[in-house]
């Protein structure tokens, strides 16, 4: 049996702390044991298309084939999917790829176990007012910028931004403005003058033309021109002790997930739309198919960290996170390519 829980962002911490006393992460041990097992995994964003491969995986039902029960759970921000995993409540997080790095500076060990993406997939979108003003980073200075919540990857990416064309993260302000309709309604409110955020989003601003896109990373080339090289974003992440006591679930999860890459690269938009559940699509079918469109081309089709990829993300955090500046990073124990090569 599977099972997919949407926990609204206003419940969500006291769902997670509801959780941790039910102590699951002492029947996860056990399950790690047995065969299959449930696992739980806790997404930054379910209905997002950076993280598909998440939903699309039950949809298309290979984690029932591969004999793992996996209950999705989702949070608003990949930053309070990461404290989910800290915590022990949930024993996988779909997020990005960089918290790994984050995480090993506080002497956390978090390893990508399956690489989704090599670009990040988000968006720097101006509101039409304030589009005049906005014209690169350059002019983030003393602005309100949308992220999903502080300290997660469009947190990570707008800073970088900024700093790269000479402004310093303490000269505009972050707004955790979460994504879909919150961020919506902060861009037609004035609340934020712009902000990072990604499909169906993206599609929804332009379609209901609110705003303009300033910078596009969904694709291979966007991220090297924004970011100067690959940019590996979408990721399944999980504690490196909890992969290696149990690597024959993280070999099903891994699977199931590769599996679920190549079927994407074969297939169109629309069918991959198809398959979805049908309140993904709030802007509409054909709209949804468009987003999908749009960011199709940040995946992998085999799951395998991208070249030079891990060098890029340290880089680009190193240059405004001090935790990271002067820390030396392993960054082979921030991936893993074992099970993906393993997945057939």
């Amino acid at each position: 049996m599977r099972r997919f829980v949407k926990i609204p962002a206003a419940a969500a911490a006291a769902t997670l702390a509801l959780t941790s006393l039910t102590a699951c992460g002492n029947d996860s041990s056990a399950a790690g044991k047995e065969s299959g097992g449930k696992v739980k995994v806790m997404v930054g964003g379910l209905d997002k298309v950076i993280y598909l491969p998440a939903m699309l995986t039950q949809q298309l039902g290979y984690f029932k084939e591969q004999g793992i029960d996996v209950q999705l759970l989702t949070e608003p921000a990949g930053v309070q999917a990461t404290t989910s995993l800290v915590s022990g409540d949930v024993q996988g997080v779909v997020g990005f790829y960089d918290h790994t790095l984050d995480l090993q500076v506080k002497g956390k060990q978090v390893e990508s176990v399956v690489q989704f993406s090599h670009a990040p997939g988000e968006v720097e979108v101006v509101s039409n007012k304030a589009a005049g003003d906005i014209t690169s980073p350059k002019d983030f200075k003393g602005q309100k910028l949308g992220v999903t919540g502080l300290g997660s990857s469009t947190d990570f990416l707008t800073k970088y931004l900024a700093v790269n064309d000479g402004v310093k993260t303490s000269e505009f302000t972050p707004v955790a403005v979460g994504a879909g309709q919150t961020f919506i309604s902060a861009l037609q409110q004035g609340a934020i003058q712009g902000g990072m955020t990604t499909d169906p989003t993206v599609a929804q601003i332009l379609d209901k033309k609110l705003g303009k896109v300033l910078i596009d990373m969904r694709t291979p080339e966007g991220s090297k021109k924004a970011l100067g090289g690959p940019y590996p974003s979408s990721s399944l992440y999980m504690n490196t002790d909890w992969v290696n006591s149990h690597k024959a679930q993280v070999q099903k999860l891994a699977t199931a997930f590769v599996k679920t890459l190549k079927w994407m690269s074969t297939h169109t938009p629309e069918e991959i739309a198809a398959k979805m559940p049908a309140d993904y699509a709030k802007g509409g079918k054909e709209l949804y198919a468009q987003s999908i469109k749009s960011t199709l081309p940040m995946f992998t089709a085999d799951g395998v960290m991208p070249a030079n990829g891990p060098e890029t993300v340290e880089r680009v955090l190193k240059a405004f996170n001090p935790n990271l500046k002067n820390a030396t990073v392993d960054l082979s124990k921030t991936y893993t390519t074992e099970f993906v090569k393993n997945a057939g």
